[in-house]
Order: C-alpha cells, then structure tokens, then sequence
C-alpha cells in the first residue's frame, strides 16, 4: 500500500501560481504511476495531468496544457503539479493519485488504487 499526502493549495488571485505537492509513504514510490485530479462543487471529479513511473512521459487535459506542469522527484516520493496563469475555473479540490504496478495510469480514475485527501485551490477573479 502507499499513503498519499497533498499540501500546497490555498487562494490565490487570477493569473496567479501555485506548486501542489503530493508526498507518498509506504511502498516504493517508484512503483507506482502518478496522477492529479480534481472536483469542483457539484462537479464530477476530472483529470488534470498525469506522470508515468519512470517520469519520461506525462499528459494533460486539454482546459491545463500550457500552464500546468507535472513532474516527480523519484529520490524524494513526490509528484508535483505546478500551476500557472490560474483561472476562477481551476477552482476546485484538487487530488493525487497513484496507480500501482504500471508504468502509465492515464486519465480514467478507475485505474487509480490510491487517492490522497485533497488540497482546495481557490483562484479569485
């Protein structure tokens, strides 16, 4: 099993930055595929990005290509997602995510086994 812990949301203006952070304990990171997602109020929860094991490939939604940015630090059990250029519409819980025992999860949450608590990303207009 592995735990998964986000930090790093909080509110921040419109055209604003923000780096998430999801830290991960338990078995070895690297065998795990990393996702983030998200759920805004009285939404369905989406996917954001995702990362493969090994960090070679990653892949966007198409609302966050060009301004969010996944990445992972193998060495330290953590997958990032930096965002910039924030939009009210980005609003929302976001999610880490892992995957084990495959190199890609990919953007369906059914091929996720680990979900993290969330961290709220609040962008103002």
């Amino acid at each position: 099993q592995v735990q998964l812990v986000e930090s790093g949301g909080g509110l921040v203006q419109a055209g604003g930055s923000l780096r998430l952070s999801c830290v991960a304990s338990g078995r070895t990171f690297t065998s795990y595929a990393t996702g983030w997602f998200r759920q805004a109020p009285g939404k369905e929860r989406e996917f954001v990005a995702a990362i493969s094991r090994s960090g070679g490939s990653t892949n966007y939604a198409d609302p966050v290509k060009g301004r969010f940015a996944i990445f992972r630090d193998n060495a330290k059990n953590t997958v990032y997602l930096r965002m910039n250029s924030l939009k009210p519409e980005d609003t929302a819980i976001y999610y880490c995510a892992a995957a084990g025992e495959v190199e890609w999860g990919g953007p369906a949450p059914s091929r996720y086994d680990y979900w993290g608590q969330g961290t709220q990303v609040t962008v103002s207009s």
